[in-house]
């Protein structure tokens, strides 16, 4: 497929330019199908498609190292290589285009031929480590040797084999280039996909190199996906070297909870440890890629982990058992004596559903309807409401990026809050006319964007000027709204003029096939707890000084809600800033150790479940709250988890049918509600800031890790070469070996 490189003008007034020029075809209608015969089968296939996906359409798999369905086609293996009537020689079906009345075959001696000579031309330079190589078990180049190469091999040169010497990309990659096939799958991915022009190819033929033209890191919060994609063990995971063998774990379906999108991963366990994190394929949500805190901060799992209840006594904490500890709450609650809104619950970014629902029922029995979620502004009820869903939801979903023609991001920086959602931007980007406008401060981008401000005033001169003739003009235009808008002092005044700007073009803005109003949220939990009402009811009740906080995972939250005299019950499953101003501390479970509901920023219904065992005498977070409820007098009404999310189910019917989205209803209405709810806010004129300063620290997990460590130190420094190890750890020593304290 021939592709024109395209400049784009950088040197507008206003406009920030991305690492990379930009490529694109102009979207057309879908062509008329064409037939074809595949090793006497008919098949039909839309015009312009590839030989190989006309070959899998027939049901016949075709060996391929260098082409890939998400990537760009290439054509350099030539291990496709089939036979078509009257072709002078074999074509390589990945970049060989269907045509009318072809007839293909994939299994004759000619092409069994071909790929074997292949093959022998792939290993003629590939070393015999199989034995102490990552991707053993799990390797392209073995399979494919197996079932379509010879059995000897003809390459006799005095000089011996080709060596190349192994670059230094960062704290995540481990490269062994005498491995590679140079089939550019990790170069296409990092250009097009992820946006770091800076892997490559140097030299040519023999010489031929994949790495950085300079030792440097690959500067991508995504760049793990590269080795899921190599075909060989060139690319490896450095934290996973010699860890395990594939064969050794177990693998357990799940979702990721580290930000808001819930991309499907599978964990790979051994015994009571998580070895490894991988991506799931689901097209409507993460494609196949994962960014790499969800990939590589699974080490942090078992870093300053809480094994066993702690109380407080005399400045320092001493372990108790579960009914000491729930006893020693109880008499607490009865010293303080919390009146109504004086007892207050605050949940944190990884709290699921289940915990949501039953926390806020044993509030509600106490009396309270003090509920807040830990925000840098504290508890004040959100600008946004929740009485309608489609005001605190991505409306227009994931893969709905891939339809806009034109885009206002205010407030959010996509790249660190939802990098799988910010590579949808760009590969829109570079595939169409896609006109991206930013409110808010500007970050180091993968695509080009227009700055138009970063205050109220600047929103606004932007909706009445030409970026807002822009949005009205367009047939799918997104506004995309996020946590720097949300958590800003401002957020009353900034959402009423964005709805009001919504509702006056509603005309494109919401159709029967659109809604262009979107909130991208940026924590797995919010999107849960705004569906089942776990928010503060009014200012009123948020400013009621607490006497007794129940703190339910939550560890960003704003201290002016806690009082010093106030008693402090933290329930989570890491030693993190919570837990320092506990006085008692109840250990919860992790999200690979629980099977619990989450629903993503576009409102779609998932759930993870437990991939290995609860560590020491830590308990399922439900459980805990509906214990200590039994020691508080407000005993809960139910005793098992289909209890629980009949009860969530009762609250939100949404939340009955899992890997859905629910349609919204109420749209037009909802940005009404939107307006009215903050008419006549005024705004300060405070700037938008990013809510994410360190891409690898924004939870509990990933601050546990020490692969998330060295990645913020190599970041820093921009030094690959940069060593930050946890304390006993060495550069190449496994991971495994190291025993962690509580």
């Amino acid at each position: 497929m021939l592709r024109q490189s395209l400049a784009r003008s950088a040197w507008r007034t206003g406009r920030r330019a991305a690492n990379a020029s930009r490529a694109f075809a102009t979207t057309s209608k879908r062509q008329a199908e064409v037939e074809l015969t595949v090793d006497g089968k008919k098949v039909s296939i839309e015009a312009g498609s590839a030989l190989i996906q006309a070959c899998e359409k027939a049901g016949v798999t075709i060996p391929r190292y260098c082409y890939h369905e998400k990537l760009m086609i290439a054509g350099n293996c030539r291990m496709c290589l089939v036979e078509v009537e009257r072709a002078p020689k074999p074509v390589a079906s990945c970049a060989w285009p269907v045509q009318p009345g072809m007839v293909v075959k994939t299994n004759s001696p000619l092409t069994h031929k071909a790929r074997e000579g292949v093959m022998e031309f792939l290993l003629a330079n590939h070393p015999l480590d199989c034995p102490i190589c990552d991707q053993g078990g799990e390797c392209d180049l073995q399979d494919q040797s197996m079932r379509y190469g010879a059995d000897r091999g003809r390459f006799h040169e005095i000089g011996g084999k080709r060596a190349v010497e192994d670059k230094n990309i960062g704290p995540l990659i481990k490269t062994s280039m005498n491995r590679c096939i140079h089939c550019t799958r990790c170069v296409r991915f990092a250009n097009d996909i992820a946006g770091a022009p800076e892997l490559g190819s140097t030299g040519r033929g023999n010489d031929l190199q994949i790495g950085t033209y300079l030792e440097k890191n690959l500067d991508s919060e995504l760049s793990g996906n590269v080795i899921d994609l190599c075909p060989v063990g060139a690319l490896t995971s450095k934290p996973y070297a010699f860890r395990a063998r594939p064969w050794e774990l177990k693998h357990t379906e799940s979702i990721d909870v580290l930000d808001g999108l819930g991309s499907n991963i599978r964990v790979d366990s051994r015994g009571l440890e998580v070895m490894r994190v991988l991506p799931r394929l689901n097209d409507d949500v993460n494609e196949e890629w994962i960014n790499d805190k969800t990939r590589f901060a699974c080490d942090g799992l078992k870093t300053q982990r809480l094994t066993m209840p702690l109380i407080r006594r005399e400045g320092k904490f001493e372990p108790a058992d579960w009914e000491e500890a729930l006893a020693e709450v109880a008499r607490a609650w009865e010293r303080k004596k919390p009146r109504g809104n004086e007892f207050k619950v605050i949940s944190g970014a990884l709290t699921e559903v289940e915990s949501l629902v039953v926390a806020k029922d044993m509030a509600n029995k106490l009396g309270s309807d003090n509920l807040a979620l830990d925000t840098p502004t504290g508890s004040q009820p959100l600008a946004h409401g929740v009485d309608v869903r489609s005001n605190y939801l991505f409306n227009s979903r994931i893969w709905g990026i891939e339809d806009s023609d034109c885009i206002l991001i205010v407030g959010s920086n996509p790249r660190h809050e939802a990098a799988v959602l910010n590579a949808r931007i760009r590969k829109q980007w570079l595939r169409s006319d896609l006109e991206i406008g930013v409110v808010g401060e500007t970050w180091d981008s993968t695509f080009e964007f227009e700055h138009l401000g970063t205050d109220h005033a600047a929103l606004k001169k932007a909706l009445a000027g030409p970026f807002g003739k822009k949005l009205q003009a367009s047939k799918k235009p997104m506004i995309i709204v996020g946590s720097g808008v949300t958590d800003h002092p401002d957020a009353k005044a900034f959402y009423e003029t964005i709805g009001a700007f919504v509702d006056k073009n509603s005309a494109n803005f919401m159709t029967e096939e659109w809604d262009g109003y979107n909130v991208l949220q940026r924590e797995a939990s919010r999107a849960g707890a705004f569906e089942v009402g776990f928010v503060t009811s009014s200012t009123a009740v948020a400013e009621t000084k607490p006497k007794f906080v129940w703190l339910l995972g939550a560890d960003e939250f704003n201290e002016a809600d806690i009082p010093k005299d106030a008693f402090v019950v933290y329930q989570g499953h890491h030693g993190d800033r919570g837990a320092q101003i506990a006085d008692i501390i109840l250990p919860g479970a992790a999200y690979t150790e629980k099977a619990g509901t989450y629903i993503n920023t576009e409102g779609r219904v998932q759930m993870t479940r437990a991939a290995t065992s609860l560590p020491g005498a830590a308990r399922t977070d439900w459980k805990i709250l509906r214990a200590a409820s039994e020691f508080l007098g407000a005993p809960l009404p139910y005793d098992d988890v289909a209890a629980v999310r009949d009860r969530m189910v009762e609250i939100s019917p949404a939340l009955a049918a899992y890997d859905v989205v629910e349609p919204v209803a109420l749209r037009q209405l909802s940005k009404v509600q939107l307006v009215d709810q903050n008419k006549g806010s005024k705004a300060s004129g405070s700037p938008l800031k990013k809510v994410i300063d360190n891409f690898y620290f924004t939870d509990v997990i990933s601050r546990s890790s020490p692969t998330m460590a060295r990645c913020s130190a190599a970041k820093a420094t921009g030094d690959p070469r940069t060593k930050l190890m946890a304390p006993g750890m060495e550069e190449d020593k496994p991971m495994g070996q190291i025993a962690y304290g509580v």
